[in-house]
């Protein structure tokens, strides 16, 4: 598969500390002041991101999934707690090359190699990078009739190992229609044909600890 692997946040972006998070406005109705707040022009493409992520953190989620947008390490970890307690597995997409010697963004070839390991638990959180001032993380709960993910182990052109964690949405019928996964695959919301895609190095995912896994 021709994939490239690239990072949602900007170098250097962190978690804001829970007690300032919890004072620093994240609502639709708090546009003006957040974007003073970290002195961003109301017309520029940056304020339209983040008008858009804002917006999608307060939208409901779809059926068969709960939603919740982190804006601290610490609400994340509260988040991901309620639902499992603490016996969790945590799982990371890991690339062995150093990070100044990769061929950064640049699409390459990628061969699956021996190895993949299927995550057995009953449910999964998923938490993505949003591009937003600070560390914000949408995380979106499912169950294991859903969703389930995987670790695989990949092999670039360029010899660059990987061991990439990977999700597959089993339950699609209420996605948007128009959703790129379906135009890529050619497939309809709702068919038996599952939509996997594999994760970035700065998204996780949180799987409850079992006797298999």
């Amino acid at each position: 598969m021709n994939l490239t692997f690239v990072v949602t946040t900007a170098s250097g972006t962190t978690f804001l500390p829970q007690k300032l998070s919890k004072v620093t406005p994240f609502s639709s109705n708090k546009m003006p002041e957040i974007l003073n707040q970290f002195a961003i022009s109301p017309n520029s493409e940056e304020a339209e991101i983040i008008n858009e992520i804002i917006i999608d953190c307060e939208e409901p989620a779809i059926e068969n999934e709960e939603k919740y947008c982190a804006t601290s390490l610490e609400s994340m970890v509260e988040y991901v707690t309620s639902k499992f307690g603490k016996n969790v597995n945590v799982l990371t997409t890991e690339i062995s090359s150093d990070k100044a010697q990769r061929t950064g963004s640049k699409k390459q070839q990628y061969v699956v190699s021996s190895g993949v390991r299927k995550i057995v638990s009953d449910n999964l959180v998923a938490c993505h990078s949003l591009p937003y001032p600070y560390a914000v993380f949408f995380c979106h709960a499912t169950s294991a009739h859903t969703t389930q993910a995987y670790v695989v182990p990949l092999v670039g052109a360029d010899g660059t190992k990987i061991k990439a964690t990977t999700v597959c949405h089993k339950e699609t019928s209420k996605w948007d229609p128009d959703h790129v996964a379906f135009q890529v695959l050619k497939v309809k919301p709702g068919t038996i044909v599952p939509i996997c895609h594999f994760l970035g190095e700065d998204n996780i995912v949180w799987a409850g600890k079992n006797e298999e896994n």
